[in-house]
C-alpha cells in the first residue's frame, strides 16, 4: 500500500466514487512547483480557486504563500495559517457591530462569544510549508512531495459510497467522518491536512458547511477531504469492498421510485 503513487490513489478514489471531477491533493513546499500559479490569479476566494482547479483539467497547480496574499480574502489567509483572525471576525460572522462595515453580519453564529470560542477551539493553524500547494493527483505519477490530504468533490450518492468505503475498516462508527464548522477553505484543506492544532488527525472531513460559498459551489455536490493515510487505505481496500464486489448495490442501474399513492390503503 505504501508504494502506491499519488496518481494511483487519485485514480482509485475516482473509480470508487465514479467521480466526474478530478481529485486534488495538498502539500507544503519550500519551492514553487514548475508551472504553478498563485491562487489569487484565479480568484480572491482561495476555496473557489481550489474548486476551479479540480473542475478544469487545463489549470496548472496553484499555491499561496506570504508573498502572494495580496488580493486573497482575509478569511482564507487566516484559515491557511498565514495570519491570525482579525478581531472583528467574531462580530462579522455573528450579529455584527456598528464599528465594522456599518453592522454587516453573516449571522452564522448566535453571538460573538460563540464565534470567538469556535475560533479558539480550532487552535493554532500552521501552514505545511513556505508554500501551500494544491495540485491534481494525476500530476504525481512517480513522486510524493509529502502529500497531506486528498480532496474530492462528488454528488450525494458518490460521497455516500466513499463514506462507506472509509468505514470498511473502521471499528468506531462515530468519529471517522466529521462535518465541522468553518469556512469552505477549512473544509477543503485546513482540517484534513493536519494544519489545525486541535482538529482530529484521523478524520475525513465533509463539507462545505459555509453557506456564504453557495453562490459559487456546486449545489448538488459535497466536498470530501481525506487525510493521506486514510486515502491510501481506501484505495487499497477498494478491490475487496462492496464497490467492486457488489457494484449493482453501490450504483444500481434500476431504482425504486417512491410513490405516495401506493402507500395509502
Amino acid at each position: 500500500m505504501a508504494s502506491m503513487s499519488i496518481k494511483e490513489i487519485g485514480d482509485k478514489l475516482t473509480l470508487a466514487g465514479r467521480l466526474k471531477i478530478r481529485p486534488v491533493c495538498v502539500y507544503g513546499s519550500d519551492t514553487v512547483p514548475e508551472t504553478a500559479v498563485p491562487m489569487n490569479h484565479i480568484s480572491s476566494c482561495v476555496a473557489r480557486s481550489i474548486l476551479n482547479l479540480a473542475v478544469y483539467p487545463k489549470l496548472p497547480p496553484i499555491y499561496i504563500s506570504e508573498d502572494t496574499l495580496e488580493g486573497c480574502c482575509g478569511g482564507g489567509q487566516a484559515w491557511f495559517g498565514f495570519h491570525g483572525f482579525a478581531p472583528h471576525i467574531k462580530y462579522f460572522v455573528s450579529t455584527g457591530t456598528k464599528e465594522f462595515r456599518k453592522g454587516a453580519s453573516e449571522y452564522l453564529r448566535a453571538n460573538p462569544d460563540i464565534a470567538e470560542q469556535n475560533i479558539k477551539s480550532v487552535g493554532k493553524i500552521t501552514p505545511p510549508g513556505k508554500y501551500l500547494v494544491i495540485r491534481a493527483c494525476s500530476d504525481l505519477v512517480d513522486e510524493d512531495p509529502g502529500i497531506r490530504s486528498v480532496l474530492c468533490f462528488g454528488l450525494g450518492e458518490q460521497i455516500r459510497n466513499m463514506c462507506a468505503l472509509v468505514h470498511y475498516r473502521v471499528v468506531d462508527p462515530f468519529h471517522a467522518i466529521i462535518v465541522p464548522q468553518g469556512a469552505s477553505c477549512a473544509s477543503f484543506v485546513t482540517y484534513a491536512a493536519g494544519m489545525a492544532e486541535r482538529a482530529p488527525k484521523d478524520a475525513v472531513v465533509l463539507g462545505p458547511c459555509d453557506p456564504t460559498g453557495n453562490s459559487w459551489f456546486l449545489e448538488d455536490h459535497l466536498s470530501m477531504a481525506i487525510p493521506i493515510k486514510i486515502a491510501r487505505q481506501m484505495a487499497d481496500d477498494l478491490k475487496e469492498s462492496f464497490i467492486v464486489k457488489r457494484p449493482h448495490i453501490a450504483y444500481p442501474e434500476k431504482r425504486m421510485k417512491i410513490k405516495a399513492k401506493s402507500l395509502l390503503r
